[in-house]
């Protein structure tokens, strides 16, 4: 186990909170790995001033470039009329938001983004993420949600987004209406998709509705099951305190009906998932999961539907596509936040996630920083799979 901060709040004057993680490896191994840079405080929240930056990897994680920043969107910016309901936000600060990049099989790395909750990017990079083309806008894409939901507030992903074996491009994004008493809800959990290498985007159906049962579903992880279908792990205000579960052959129709997995507790907070499978193995296939494994408030104050506390960041194994996890690892058991896996073509596990690292009580945000992992399936399993 070997733990890397890539992005500590205070060294760069300029940014006061990295949050919101992502993570993944390209065809040819290089590590990619981004965040959202806030300017202000953690109080300014989603609507802050915010960058997208990057930083690389070409050693399995060891070393890393400088961060990069990514996104930049030319001409003039509104900003979403349903911040301005929401304290402290200012008409001037510029939003990027969500960032989502997959990995493509031929080299290609696809990214999305958007810009003020309420607009929606699609851009690409050739070179292992040195550069990166014009952002073209897809927006109007998404209005094909608007048949079953009139959304004012959106945003794509957090953490990374999938390539089937199909070759379709899959992104999880979440959508609201903004009436309620924070503009990112209430809130319903769908996909857009490409079938042509990024080049046009489709809207699914609603994965995931908001009910009495199933509290605004939003910030959701996806992975492709050995079977083709398409597995949404979600994260939800329901007072069941468990990830929810959906699955489509297509990832884009006839979800099944959600279900709560009761064994990934879920405090209201982003979590990672992605594949573990490698050809010196024999392509075992093993899903990896993390998110902070807590149901506890520091303050007594538990209740149904509210959050708890985000600490106890662990890793949990599943040899049965997701049906069972036989193996959970705790990676940091204070303070620690969102968090995304991905795996190098060696093996290497990278978690990239937030944690406060010190005693400063920022156990919301990121704040402190934000940390790669380095660990492989022997320390994940205590020696009992050692991927061989």
């Amino acid at each position: 186990m070997e733990k890397i901060d890539l992005f500590t709040a205070g060294e760069d004057p300029a940014y006061k909170v990295y949050h919101i993680p992502g993570i993944v490896v390209t065809a040819k191994g290089t590590v990619l790995a981004w965040c959202e840079a806030r300017k202000r405080s953690a109080g300014v929240s989603d609507w802050d001033d915010i960058r997208i930056l990057l930083r690389r990897s070409t050693d399995d994680g060891r070393t890393w470039s400088a961060p990069q920043s990514i996104a930049n969107v030319p001409g003039p910016k509104t900003k979403n009329p349903f911040a301005l309901r929401m304290k402290n936000v200012d008409p001037q600060d510029v939003t990027y938001n969500n960032p989502v990049l997959i990995a493509d099989r031929d080299g290609t790395v696809h990214m999305l983004f958007c810009l003020e909750y309420m607009r929606c990017f699609y851009q690409r990079s050739t070179d292992d993420g040195l550069t990166w083309s014009a952002p073209t806008e897809i927006t109007s894409a998404l209005d094909g949600f608007r048949r079953d939901y009139d959304w004012k507030v959106l945003a794509t992903g957090p953490n990374h987004g999938i390539q089937m074996q199909s070759g379709r491009l899959v992104v999880p994004v979440w959508l609201s209406t903004g009436t309620g008493s924070n503009a990112h809800h209430p809130s319903v959990t769908a996909t857009v998709y490409s079938d042509d290498q990024g080049k046009t985007w489709h809207t699914s159906e609603i994965a995931v509705p908001n009910t009495e049962e199933w509290i605004d579903p939003n910030e959701t992880a996806i992975i492709e099951l050995a079977d083709g279908s398409v597995m949404l792990n979600i994260r939800s205000e329901s007072k069941k305190h468990r990830r929810l579960i959906t699955t489509s052959k297509d990832g884009a129709t006839d979800w099944s009906t959600p279900r709560f997995d009761e064994a990934l507790n879920e405090p209201i907070c982003m979590a990672g998932l992605v594949r573990y499978s490698l050809a010196k193995d024999g392509g075992k296939n093993r899903i990896l999961f993390s998110n902070p494994d807590n149901l506890t408030r520091a303050d007594g104050k538990e209740a149904p539907g509210k959050h708890r506390d985000r600490k106890n960041l662990s890793v949990k194994l599943s040899d049965d596509e997701g049906q069972t996890w036989a193996v959970n690892k705790v990676v940091e058991p204070g303070p620690s936040m969102y968090s995304d896996l991905a795996v190098t073509p060696g093996g290497t596990i990278l978690c990239f996630y937030g944690r406060t690292g010190d005693n400063t009580g920022l156990s919301y945000y990121a704040g402190g920083r934000l940390t790669v992992a380095r660990f492989n399936l022997e320390w994940l399993t205590d020696g009992k799979d050692g991927g061989k």
